[in-house]
């Protein structure tokens, strides 16, 4: 394994930026100089150690390959207005790594050490922390696989986790516009009582033929229905999925779907404004009462809902009326960026801010 002996004392967070041309950064990959590694082998976790390859040796039976031994996360570093680096809800990532590990019977990561190898991953590739105004981020990648090469269905003995980190641009280029979705009762993104709560890329790999499906037809997502009725809203895909309806802010409830931070944050901040919050099943039914709504995650933040239409009844549900995000959605959106980016007092302490 390509381990590099690295001073981390000797890196500074406020580095000199990169030579990127920052504003036009789109949402995707882009090399940076290390990456933070960590391995379980015989009965415990080893030592933290840094590389600058972006390769994995992986054995061809690995369980990873073979049975979908592998989570991931995603969240972000932001430099902000008085210069300083958050890093926002860290623990609550790494809280849902190890739910996520533990659901595919792989060997959850310390809560210790995912933090120590995000603040190491995060300062030792400073550089490449966006400028603060440019509205691109720093996107962490934590993911997790087995190693152990087998061809019996079993978990793995040994696993790796590898943290690297990619400069991002913002989510919505053409601004905070909303944007249409649908919906099928031919697609299912996850089956009742499985993964779905766990990030892990099998469920990503079950949505993309129907997000590619939405694509074509000019929606933005897909937005899925429980599993097993196909009565109630799940969430879209790679989102959570939010309402808000006679002043309240309502998410659907439901053990197929991914327990989003930004969802959670966001619903602290819906109380914080004196809204009240209600986490149940929302009937196709309700769609017609929705005066906002909006798709929500790691990427970004808020994706209101301009409309809704359902691909098998033909129906179409208008959400925002007037074609603009609705004023609860951007107070939540303004709010949320405003911590992260150091504009809007940190309440609840969600940043921890890298030194």
């Amino acid at each position: 394994m390509n381990k590099e002996n690295i001073d981390i004392k000797a890196f500074d967070i406020n580095a000199k930026p990169a030579d990127i041309d920052w504003k036009n950064l789109v949402f995707g990959y882009y090399p940076t100089d290390y990456n933070v590694r960590c391995d379980f082998k015989d009965g415990k976790w080893g030592d933290i150690y840094v590389s600058s390859s972006p390769n994995i040796d992986v054995h061809m039976a690995a369980t990873c390959l073979h049975y979908g031994q592998e989570a991931f996360e995603g969240l972000k570093a932001y430099r902000g207005k008085d210069g300083k680096v958050r890093v926002f809800r860290m623990e609550k990532n790494a809280e849902r790594f190890r739910e996520s590990a533990e659901g595919i019977c792989m060997e959850p990561l310390p809560v210790e050490k995912f933090c120590e190898m995000v603040r190491m991953a995060v300062k030792l590739n400073a550089r490449f922390i966006p400028p603060y105004g440019t509205g691109a981020s720093l996107y962490i990648r934590p993911l997790e696989i087995g190693m152990t090469p087998q061809v019996g269905v079993k978990a793995a003995r040994e696993y790796t986790v590898v943290i690297f980190v990619s400069p991002v641009g913002a989510y919505f280029k053409t601004g905070f516009k909303p944007s249409k979705i649908c919906i099928s009762r031919q697609y299912d993104r996850v089956a009742p009582k499985g993964t779905g709560r766990f990030k892990i890329g099998g469920n990503y790999a079950a949505s993309l033929r129907s997000g590619n499906l939405a694509h074509d037809k000019g929606y933005s997502a897909m937005l899925y229905l429980d599993p097993k009725e196909k009565k109630y809203l799940d969430e879209c895909g790679p989102a959570n999925f939010f309402a808000v309806k006679d002043g309240k802010y309502v998410t659907p409830a439901s053990d197929s779907i991914l327990p989003s931070i930004t969802n959670l944050s966001l619903r602290q901040l819906a109380r914080d404004m004196g809204l009240t919050v209600e986490e149940r099943h929302i009937g196709l039914d309700e769609l017609k009462d929705f005066s906002e709504a909006a798709a929500c995650g790691t990427a970004a933040v808020c994706s209101p809902v301009l409309e809704i239409d359902d691909l098998d009844t033909g129906d179409t549900y208008v959400i925002a009326r007037d074609g603009k995000p609705g004023p609860v959605t951007t107070s939540l959106y303004n709010t949320l960026l405003g911590i992260q980016f150091g504009e809007v007092e940190d309440k609840h302490n969600w940043c921890e801010v890298i030194e």
